[in-house]
């Protein structure tokens, strides 16, 4: 018997208490974005009332109160890491600024030469994907990609076999956001280090899930989204070692990120602020940081327990469904995707919604992973700590409703 009950939880999101097309809601979007609870909403409009000031920069009370709430929250989340120090964690907009970042640095470094290789996976989200190709075309640099076997999970030996001294990075996702695929990041990292490459790792569907410690993952870069996680959007994480970040030059110029600027030449601030030029997400760090405090109340194992269950049920659910196809391992993290023999998922999903269920339709940024498996998309359910065993027999009843019309 699963003791956790979501229920405890459900009236710290008050978004979930809204009908929508005259039903009751049911979120099962979370891998798009997960709501937010009170402690977060009221992080953001605490910083506006109490806080609002500009941070690093003033020595009035204002400054120097929002600086110290902001800086903690870089605290929060070093320790909910377990990086070294808080100068590994640097503020973005989200995951797609933070693989930006790195990749514009990185190509602006010397560590890269012509004929050099990146190896990402058939699993990776667009994010996780352009940004290399962006940088091997500005470099000669070939970028090559790791299969997906017919379960939906990595092909570690050909893994094995593209390392080569020509590797200079590896980045793959955690967890797949749209097959929920636990990828083994430590065993890719540890393979990576073997060839001197570095190592980045898409997190924004795994943090929500699961305890993150970089240092037993031993990667180079970790990065995540804090909308994912019960943040506000607009906010992300990038996680590098320190004495990388330090080599590293930064990728934008302004504000914060400069000890010294004259016309003829300019100092750079130490990470992290070098990487954080201008006014930052103030705000969203903060509530950022109520959010891991809320993760970490509620207790991350309990969250992952609960979460798999309902995964469990969902699964042997559309396993009882007539020409269903469901894709990715039995041991999948946070979503479920499937598709139904000749229904198209946007429709499927247009007549669910219609029964107020919120799931997520198409390709869900990941059109090389949809031609793998000969699909342009699929209908996905991804769940979070206030999803309930009710919300499954709904979406189980709303199917067989939705299914018999389209058929």
């Amino acid at each position: 018997m699963n003791a956790f009950d979501p229920y405890t939880y459900r009236d710290d999101f008050p978004i979930l208490a809204q009908s929508v097309h005259g039903k009751p809601l049911v979120y099962l979007d979370n891998a798009a974005t997960s709501q937010k609870p009170l402690p977060v909403l009221n992080a953001s409009r605490d910083y506006y009332e109490k806080l609002n000031s500009n941070i690093h920069r003033g020595v009035h009370h204002l400054a120097q109160a929002a600086t110290a709430a902001h800086e903690a929250a870089r605290e929060t989340i070093a320790r909910h890491l377990n990086a070294t120090r808080p100068e590994e964690i640097i503020f973005t907009s989200g995951t797609t600024d933070s693989v930006n970042l790195v990749a514009s640095s990185l190509g602006r470094s010397d560590r890269f030469v012509n004929g050099d290789e990146i190896i990402i996976s058939g699993l990776e989200h667009h994010s996780n994907t352009v940004p290399w190709q962006m940088l091997c075309e500005r470099l000669g640099i070939t970028l090559k990609v790791i299969p997906v076997l017919d379960d939906g999970t990595l092909d570690l030996d050909a893994y094995q076999e593209l390392l080569s001294d020509r590797t200079k990075l590896v980045a793959v996702n955690h967890v797949s956001n749209a097959f929920g695929t636990v990828n083994k990041v430590v065993q890719i990292c540890s393979q990576a280090k073997k060839f001197g490459a570095l190592t980045f790792i898409d997190g924004a569907q795994s943090l929500p899930h699961m305890s993150i410690d970089v240092q037993d993952v031993d990667c180079d870069f970790y990065a995540f989204s804090g909308h994912k996680v019960y943040g506000p959007t607009g906010i992300g994480i990038l996680f590098g070692k320190h004495d990388l970040l330090c080599e590293l030059p930064p990728w934008r110029g302004g504000g914060e990120m400069i000890k010294e600027v004259t016309f003829e030449k300019t100092t750079y601030n130490d990470p992290p602020f070098k990487f954080e030029a201008g006014t930052p997400n103030i705000e969203g760090g903060i509530a950022l940081a109520a959010a891991i405090d809320y993760v970490n109340k509620v207790g991350l194992t309990h969250i992952a327990s609960h979460e798999s269950a309902l995964i469990e049920k969902a699964a042997a659910m559309l396993a009882g469904l007539d020409e269903v196809a469901i894709y990715g391992p039995p041991d999948r993290t946070g979503a479920i995707s499937f598709n139904f023999e000749g229904i198209h998922h946007y429709d499927l999903g247009t007549l669910l919604d219609q029964m107020g269920l919120a799931l997520r339709t198409g390709h869900h940024c990941c059109q090389p992973l949809m031609a793998r498996f000969g699909v342009s998309g699929t209908l996905r359910a991804s769940f979070a700590l206030y999803n309930t065993e009710q919300e499954i027999d709904a979406l189980e009843a709303a199917l067989k409703r939705a299914l018999m019309m389209l058929r």
